[in-house]
């Protein structure tokens, strides 16, 4: 595919994490057996934009990589999947970083990220932005990973400032506990530093929810972010946080939207064979925005978002695994004529720190060879509850 340059404005401009990811082919197997890898562009916004781009909008990254052999190759990778990398520039001193994962379906992919000392994604600095790009953008999307060190954390907050809250401006929550100081390094507690790693940024979260229409976590996410972790809850706290529409993704329980106006959608989660969760909350994001571009209902569109993560949640990479329309359709079309599956959908269950939608799963074997390639995930099961096992749901208001 050729490089899309001549183009001035996009329906999506997301901005962070790019890098290399490299998964065993081969699933149940660790990292210490393992014997062939599949290489793969990932880094969570690399992957919206290319989940969008693969459901027909025009996107773009802002990132960096090294200048090495790996650099090379994320750039022909965007390029073929149809993302402009004009903004995705090279730094000499720090190297294109690796993410390795073990595959252990249904729910546990364990995370081992490379970005020692220093990722050049970290690297961006506000002065380089093309300002004038980001506000044309229909959507812009940032993480909470670009608040992580400076001088990526100015220029995130810059760019998320120069939106104006205009247009659709999503803050995707992104906790990872490494990159604050904490211990682990997908998601989660952070073990025994954790609470301070929430502590130190839940500040710089709440400088970027300014500015944010849109607030897309999971339970760990929102906690860091709001201090509450119960769904109902943390939307709440969102939308008094800035945003206008607090997306909360649930692990197997689905996912909550809230908006600002009083509208609601719960969205139950669809069976899938899970090969591997990692990718599910990347699909569903860029299909969230493929929803809040063509003004679909609230409810059609986190339908639409989990069942994108759903399909990516049944491959092996990210990237690679990104839905098309068809298929996210198709699967909608089977799903509502299933017994049981009415309307449901879902990204994976990929493990207790998931970063996807939701997806009931159902597991895809022991060690062998899985079908296609997938990466990146959100979601959390375990949320707090009332007397009852459910959270009490509290009435919303326009506000």
């Amino acid at each position: 595919m050729s490089h899309p340059s001549a183009r001035t404005s996009f329906d999506l401009i997301t901005m962070g994490r790019v890098g290399v990811d490299l998964y065993p082919l081969r699933t149940g197997v660790p990292l210490a057996e393992a014997e062939i890898f599949g290489k793969f562009l990932g880094g969570s916004p690399a992957n919206v934009a290319v989940a969008a781009a693969r459901l027909g909008r025009s996107a773009a990254l802002i990132s960096r990589t090294g200048a090495d052999p790996f650099g090379d190759y994320l750039h022909d990778a965007l390029r073929r999947f149809g993302v402009d990398d004009r903004w995705v520039t090279p730094v000499a001193v720090y190297q294109t970083p690796l993410t390795f994962c073990e595959i252990f379906p249904p729910d546990d992919f364990p995370l081992y990220f490379y970005r020692r000392p220093k990722a050049p994604d970290l690297e961006i600095h506000a002065d380089e932005l093309d300002l004038g790009a980001i506000r044309a953008a229909r959507i812009f999307w940032a993480t909470g990973t670009g608040l992580c060190e400076e001088p990526s954390r100015t220029a995130t907050l810059a760019a998320l400032a120069a939106r104006g809250r205009r247009g659709v401006t999503v803050l995707d929550l992104d906790w990872r506990p490494l990159f604050w100081g904490g211990e682990g390094g997908a998601s989660g507690h952070g073990g025994r530093t954790g609470p301070a790693a929430m502590a130190a940024a839940r500040p710089h979260y709440a400088a970027a929810l300014a500015h944010a229409t849109v607030a897309v976590g999971n339970a760990d996410e929102c906690e860091v972010a709001t201090g509450e972790r119960a769904p109902w809850r943390a939307a709440r706290a969102l939308l008094d946080a800035g945003a206008e529409l607090a997306v909360v993704k649930r692990g197997p329980e689905g996912v909550l939207a809230v908006h600002r106006d009083g509208t609601t959608a719960e969205v139950p989660p669809v069976e899938v064979d899970v090969v591997n969760g990692l990718g599910a909350g990347d699909a569903f994001g860029g299909a969230l925005c493929h929803g809040l571009l063509a003004g679909r209902p609230l409810e059609q569109t986190l339908r639409f978002a989990n069942a994108a993560g759903a399909l990516v949640a049944s491959r092996l990479s990210c990237s690679e695994a990104m839905p098309t329309r068809q298929e996210v359709e198709a699967l909608l079309t089977r799903g509502s004529g299933a017994a049981g599956a009415a309307g449901r959908s879902g990204a994976a269950r990929s493990s207790p720190e998931d970063r996807a939608g939701a997806a009931r799963v159902r597991p895809a074997g022991g060690a062998g060879e899985p079908g296609e390639a997938a990466h990146g995930a959100h979601g959390a099961s375990g949320e707090e509850s009332g007397p009852s096992g459910e959270e009490a749901r509290p009435e919303v208001r326009p506000s």
